[in-house]
């Protein structure tokens, strides 16, 4: 239980800082602080499951594309996985919202680094 709240904080941090440096990347319905907070840690909990269940079934399936482009068609799963995320937030009425695919290659990125940083800073006590 500790990891997937440890998992969770970690998405919900590397989303706030994706949407804090890209102006692609929304997270703004005019709420307060909050409520803002909140649909951070809901869009976190899509992103955990879209990355859960979704993830390693593209990734079996580009098995190809990984091998030939040696792990940097992750990148691309990775964007896709966001935009993906911003489907389903916009599907559970969530105010986060990805622009493009280049805003959500971009996005994916700083999520990969900031999410790796903090899960080394967290405790994994699982």
């Amino acid at each position: 239980m500790t990891n997937f709240v440890v998992k969770t904080l970690a998405n919900a941090a590397a989303l706030a800082v994706a949407i804090w440096l890209l102006a692609g990347i929304t997270l703004d319905d005019g709420s307060p602080l909050g409520r803002r907070t909140i649909t951070l840690i809901l869009v976190a909990l899509v992103f955990g499951l879209v990355n859960l269940i979704v993830k390693p079934v593209v990734k079996l399936l580009s098995l190809p594309l990984f091998i030939l482009t040696l792990g940097l068609f992750t990148l691309v799963v990775n964007a896709l996985m966001l935009m993906l995320t911003s489907w389903l937030a916009e599907q559970l009425d969530l105010s986060f919202h990805v622009d493009d695919f280049w805003t959500a290659l971009v996005g994916a990125l700083i999520i990969s680094v900031v999410s790796w940083a903090v899960n080394l800073a967290l405790p994994d006590n699982d």
